[in-house]
């Protein structure tokens, strides 16, 4: 007899289950929400990857363009969404996470647009799951956040600032863009250091070093990515440095944000 698999939201359509999961390690539930796009031609092609035990990757929910929802591996399992990554000193982002993604082809498909519907129906689902499990505004994260070396998705046109808007995640308004780069490639300097801190204080998984290097470059990239999309070059400018600043100052952090500026 067959074991009928109950979604674990009333927003989906169908369970469609996946066999690359496994128990949650040390985490009793998941404490952040992780979005991704699907990075694929076709949203049948990403099903099939997800749903297939030769691909070991996987996610509990994939949102389609017409806003119908498929659930794959329920909540309270570890999906294989996240891979290798960093938030707030936190490594296994799988088993401290819930993974949605979102059909879209992403960069290497031209970035379109993502459909309406399709942001509605993620905005539900994003609230339902937050509600439920009781996940801080500030823990809904880009896989690019938790992976900037290697990740870009949703990417920078995914609308950050809508979901914000309806109640998902944490968001400021981007400062103008102003000015000039801050800082030339593997500059060196207490200024370095300071925004990496202010980084890393936000969540971001950035060696503090004093140089501006390579991976520093990368996380400001998936910063701006999610929080300053108008121009994403990894360059930390007056624009980058008071967005984040700002976030910081939202989150009402307990470091003061005065002992971290530049210059």
């Amino acid at each position: 007899m067959t074991t009928r698999l109950c979604p674990d939201s009333p927003l989906v359509a169908r369970f469609a289950p996946s066999p690359n999961y496994g128990e949650r390690r040390g985490y009793g539930q998941p404490n952040c929400l992780i979005l991704h796009y699907t990075g694929m031609p076709t949203g049948e092609a990403a099903l099939k990857a997800l749903t297939d035990p030769v691909s070991e990757v996987s996610a509990h929910y994939l949102v389609w363009e017409d806003g119908s929802i498929d659930q794959l591996v329920a909540e309270r399992s570890r999906a294989w969404h996240a891979g290798r990554g960093s938030w707030k000193g936190e490594s296994d982002l799988n088993s401290a996470s819930i993974g949605i993604e979102i059909v879209n082809p992403g960069h290497e498909g031209g970035s379109p647009p993502f459909p309406d519907r399709q942001i509605e129906a993620t905005i539900a689902l994003a609230r339902d799951i937050c509600a439920r499990w009781a996940i801080a505004p500030e823990r809904v994260l880009a896989h690019s956040d938790i992976a900037p070396a290697r990740k870009r998705d949703p990417g920078e046109a995914f609308p950050w600032a809508t979901l914000w808007r309806n109640g998902v995640g944490h968001w400021t308004e981007p400062a103008p863009l102003i000015g000039s780069p801050l800082f030339a490639h593997e500059e060196e300097g207490p200024s370095v250091r300071a925004v990496q801190a202010m980084l890393a204080l936000y969540g971001y998984g950035v060696e503090i070093t004093g140089i501006y290097d390579r991976q520093t470059r990368q996380v400001v990239m998936a910063f701006q990515r999610h929080f300053r999309p108008e121009r994403v070059d990894g360059d930390m400018d007056a624009s980058t440095a008071a967005t984040l600043k700002a976030l910081i100052d939202g989150l009402g952090a307990a470091v003061e944000t005065s002992t971290l500026r530049l210059g």
